[in-house]
């Protein structure tokens, strides 16, 4: 039976009515605001964790995508809804961690208005080349480009996106100087890859892998700090020369801020069985994926990291937002 707004007034000192509150939680269907366009990469993400999510505690997740530019207006109206549980949002690195340094004039603090609630994955991109160009390991892309400066192209899906961000610190790390070309949407820049218009890429593994494997571009190394399970012949960057080079992609779930502490724990609790089921362990697996959870101190300490390292990456290469 469900406690009385009187009764919640007189167990408030106690903290009872909040835990009260947690254990229906939750009693209606969840918004779910995903801050880029239906059939993206975060749209297919947010949808398989809150699918589950949905099985686990019998309630329905509503998506709702908010596309715009660098994910601005998602965000913004993740961080200025009610604090109830009820509506919740994807989050990655690009919203938590890259936006801080990258936009002036946020219209959210990532530290202030949000509230982390759990990692859900952790991915790696792909560095990869155009067939016709005469390299075939990093080592030799790094003395193609340092032999012609300014010649070589990489293309992204955006100024400031992770795509972007990993070329230029492949430039800085190896001292080359490459022309970077954003597009829109990755799969231009793919297209032209293939068909020689430009000439190198680091990609998301789901959305560069057929093309790999059909032979169409030549992959050179993967970002992360351990091997893909999808392509484990390729060396990581650092295991390719480039020592310490490591990028990782990651999502998991946001809140606002001041979401009550049982209703953030429980959330986390979820996230963790979802990524214990092996039907989501294997759809993560054929888009390069891992299930990456922890509490929500973890994941707050985390994306608190992974600012300072994105913070760094975007000041020394001057990028600017589209």
């Amino acid at each position: 039976m469900a406690v009385s707004n009187y009764a919640c007034a007189a167990l408030l000192v106690s903290g009872g009515c909040a835990l009260s509150a947690a254990a229906e939680y939750p009693d209606r269907p969840i918004r779910y605001i995903v801050p880029s366009a239906a059939g993206g990469g975060a749209d297919i993400s947010a949808r398989l964790l809150t699918s589950e999510l949905a099985t686990q505690l019998k309630q329905q997740f509503v998506i709702d995508n908010r596309p715009s530019s660098a994910g601005l207006i998602g965000v913004q109206l993740l961080a200025k809804s009610r604090a109830d549980g009820y509506t919740l949002g994807y989050g990655n690195m690009t919203y938590l961690a890259i936006n801080p340094s990258l936009v002036p004039d946020l219209p959210y603090d990532a530290d202030r208005d949000l509230q982390p609630i759990g990692q859900f994955t952790s991915g790696q991109n792909l560095l990869a080349v155009r067939n016709t160009l005469p390299v075939k390991s990093v080592q030799e892309l790094i003395a193609h480009a340092r032999a012609n400066p300014d010649k070589l192209s990489f293309v992204s899906s955006g100024n400031g996106t992770t795509l972007h961000l990993s070329g230029e610190l492949f430039k800085q790390m190896t001292g080359t100087r490459m022309v970077h070309v954003p597009y829109k949407a990755v799969g231009q820049g793919l297209t032209d890859l293939m068909g020689g218009q430009v000439d190198v890429i680091f990609d998301n593994q789901s959305s560069i892998a057929p093309h790999v494997s059909s032979g169409r571009v030549r992959a050179l190394a993967v970002t992360g700090p351990s091997r893909s399970a999808v392509f484990p012949d390729l060396p990581t960057m650092n295991e390719a020369g480039v020592r310490g080079y490591v990028i990782t992609t990651w999502t998991g779930m946001m809140g606002p801020a001041g979401l009550p502490r049982p209703i953030v724990n429980k959330l986390n609790a979820e996230i963790q069985r979802a990524c214990a089921v092996p039907k989501v362990q294997a759809v993560l697996a054929t888009q390069g994926a891992v299930c990456a959870t922890g509490s929500p101190e973890q994941f707050v300490q985390f994306v608190k990291s992974e600012r300072v390292k994105w913070g760094e990456i975007v000041r020394r290469s001057g990028a600017k937002v589209d």
